[in-house]
């Protein structure tokens, strides 16, 4: 390791972390997880609703998480840096329609290159305006997202609506369809797991369709994006080179008088953040759809942005926050009324669990809001049957709102994220 690199731990200061936002520990997380996965078990068993921790619920909560915590993942290593992008939509666009394009004329693999690349474009675009030229990151993300709207439809319309894409299919507002990306079933262990899920009993049914919506039909895309997250925890924490690109969003100004190139650094996190919502792009035009259409992102790439914040910029977090995410968006895409309204139940336990929390910590404000709202959405409960498809299209924002909301006040991002940095600061 460098003289720089042990000069930089030894002379970065900790942040101090405010009363009651430290992080769990990991004996906690567990038993938390296996508090909420009993709720579930109960809430299925209560209320008949089969499809709420079924292989086919989880295999879609995979596949939707998948762009999602990309996105989100995308937003870590540029927020790690200093950078805030809220342009994470517009790459995404961009890797839509990069993929697509390349994609239906050869194959998914050049497609996902293609896709990776046209989010580097955006991202490099996004370097230059922030980093050099110091716009302000807010402005210079929306524009990104603007002008990748614009381009994208212009683009559709002269390649996909003419000539040979047009009859195979193209038209202005989406491409023709493209090849399926080879999916891989773990033989034997999906049949086994699958027969246990339908015999319907308590808690073994509901972890044997969990673990195999896990191991069914899970595509080559997804494994690389797995890979993706452990490699990114890996670089950012256990490398000298992660370790000084988290120093550009802590303390660049130290990190510049160190020897570091805070360019340099925060010009390569925005770049691979681009790739990274390109990759998000380009899965969710080739798993999901196989096809391109104008749209199609949905507000994903924001939806990232909150996953990341919801994991307190750590990809641990960000990927629970994207399963979450993508589990709500699985419903919405099945048609899961009875099983969101199944769910209400479930919301109904966690927030009669907050309240006696807040109570017992004689946070009695909070512990009343918790309670009035557990009883309203017991109410609701008892007097439906199911949720109307359009409120059930809403839940995956809905969920957003509520996540940010709740997780508010354990957040803690880098500290220079953001703030304008001009070279020779540091001197």
């Amino acid at each position: 390791m460098s003289a720089t690199t042990t000069a930089v731990k030894a002379t970065a200061p900790k942040a101090p972390q405010a009363k009651g936002t430290g992080r769990l520990s990991y004996p906690v997380m567990l038993v938390l997880l296996a508090g909420v996965l009993l709720a579930v078990c109960a809430v299925r068993a209560i209320t008949g609703a089969q499809d709420v921790t079924s292989s086919g619920q989880i295999s879609g909560m995979l596949t939707m998480a998948v762009p999602i915590g990309l996105a989100g993942l995308a937003g870590l290593w540029s927020e790690r840096a200093g950078v805030v992008n809220i342009g994470l939509e517009g790459m995404m666009i961009l890797g839509t329609f990069f993929g697509a394009w390349i994609g239906w004329q050869t194959n998914p693999w050049l497609g996902l290159v293609a896709g990776i690349l046209g989010g580097m474009l955006g991202g490099l675009l996004h370097a230059v305006a922030t980093v050099t030229f110091g716009v302000d990151h807010i402005v210079s993300g929306v524009a990104i997202t603007l002008l990748a709207q614009g381009i994208t439809q212009y683009l559709a319309k002269r390649w996909f609506n003419t000539g040979h894409a047009a009859t195979l299919g193209g038209n202005p507002k989406q491409s023709p369809p493209i090849k399926p990306v080879q999916s891989i079933t773990v033989p034997g262990l999906s049949d086994w797991l699958l027969g246990i899920e339908h015999h319907h009993w308590f808690l073994v049914s509901d972890v044997a369709g969990i673990l195999g919506g896990l191991v069914t039909g899970l595509s080559y895309f997804t494994v690389l994006a797995v890979l993706l997250f452990a490699a990114t925890f890996y670089v950012l924490w256990r490398t000298a080179f992660g370790l000084r690109l988290r120093s550009c969003g802590e303390a660049p100004i130290a990190a510049e008088s160190l020897g570091v190139n805070v360019y340099f650094y925060k010009y390569m996190a925005v770049v691979l953040s681009g790739g990274l919502a390109g990759f998000g792009g380009a899965f969710l035009a080739m798993v999901p759809s196989h096809i391109y259409n104008e749209g199609q992102t949905g507000g994903r790439g924001y939806i990232g942005l909150a996953a990341m914040i919801f994991g307190n910029w750590r990809p641990g977090g960000l990927a629970m926050g994207a399963g979450l995410f993508g589990y709500t968006d699985s419903l919405a895409l099945r048609s899961g009324g009875p099983a969101a309204h199944a769910l209400l139940l479930l919301l109904v336990i966690l927030l009669a669990l907050l309240a006696g929390w807040k109570f017992y910590r004689k946070s009695y404000r909070q512990g009343v809001l918790s309670a009035v709202s557990a009883a309203l959405l017991l109410l609701w409960f008892v007097m439906t049957d199911t949720i109307p498809n359009e409120f059930v299209s809403a839940t995956p924002y809905v969920a957003t709102l509520l996540v940010l909301a709740l997780s508010a006040q354990r957040l803690r991002m880098p500290k220079a994220n953001g703030k304008p940095y001009r070279k020779g600061q540091g001197k």
